[in-house]
């Protein structure tokens, strides 16, 4: 039976081994950019694309995944905006809820609509609780959800909330600060909702640099998701890739 990313992902937690995944956005690249970042992210051992945005107004989202898949063998995970950004060629989806915002649209009403096709894509779909934390700017995903933000400094509320995604069968946590944050979830808070959930943790928003997302491993997160510091310097792939694979693993 073949091995799910799912499954994966969850034998990475139990070990300890920390993973990296590099986030595109369709709007944002081109052919030219996308071979270069999968050369790069190759060469890095990175271990998952993230492909998708807030937004999408590109309609090439198929042509990037197609790209991608044809020149690596890197799984690709769908990291939609919106009930559209599904793309059979991706190995699996995030299929999202907004579980720290209280707009019914997005913890349950846009899935009602993209139920029938998300079905049908054949995609693994892994549910995902998805909780925007206040990143000291206003994000993209924040004016599209129509939904407050966890202030930075309210761990208890992450925890709770996180806590709650899991006993609802959530099967990943997604802590994100967004796009171009000014500041990165701290590790406080990672390693407060690290302690209490048993799914594993993706944090993404505001990491620019290989330390912050050593720290963040530290503190409990099992994926690193970088994206917007990659577009402004793609070089950065492999200094994060080395830093989070650095975490000792369990024997």
């Amino acid at each position: 039976m073949k091995q799910t990313l799912y499954h994966q992902i969850t034998e990475k937690k139990q070990t300890g081994k920390k993973s990296f995944a590099v986030l595109i956005d369709p709007d944002k690249v081109n052919h030219s950019s996308i071979e270069q970042l999968v050369q790069l992210s190759t060469d890095a051992h990175v271990d998952y694309f993230l492909v998708g945005g807030s937004l999408v107004i590109s309609n090439h989202l198929d042509e990037c995944i197609r790209q991608i898949k044809a020149t690596c063998t890197i799984p690709v995970l769908l990291f939609p905006g919106s009930p559209s950004q599904v793309s059979k060629y991706a190995d699996a989806l995030l299929y999202l809820s907004l579980i720290s915002g209280r707009n019914p649209e997005l913890l349950i009403g846009q899935h009602v609509v993209s139920a029938p096709f998300v079905k049908k894509s054949g995609l693994e779909i892994i549910p995902t609780g998805y909780m925007v934390i206040d990143g000291g700017a206003p994000t993209t995903v924040s004016y599209i959800s129509n939904a407050t933000p966890i202030p930075s400094d309210k761990n208890d509320i992450a925890m709770c909330t996180a806590m709650a995604g899991e006993m609802l069968g959530m099967k990943l946590i997604y802590m994100d600060a967004g796009s171009g944050a000014k500041r990165p979830i701290t590790e406080e808070m990672i390693a407060l909702v690290a302690q209490h959930i048993e799914v594993p943790l993706i944090i993404g928003g505001g990491i620019t640099d290989a330390e912050k997302a050593y720290l963040n491993c530290k503190a409990g997160a099992d994926i690193i998701v970088v994206g917007n510091a990659i577009e402004k310097d793609a070089s950065l792939i492999k200094e994060l890739s080395d830093a989070i694979h650095s975490i000792p693993v369990k024997i």
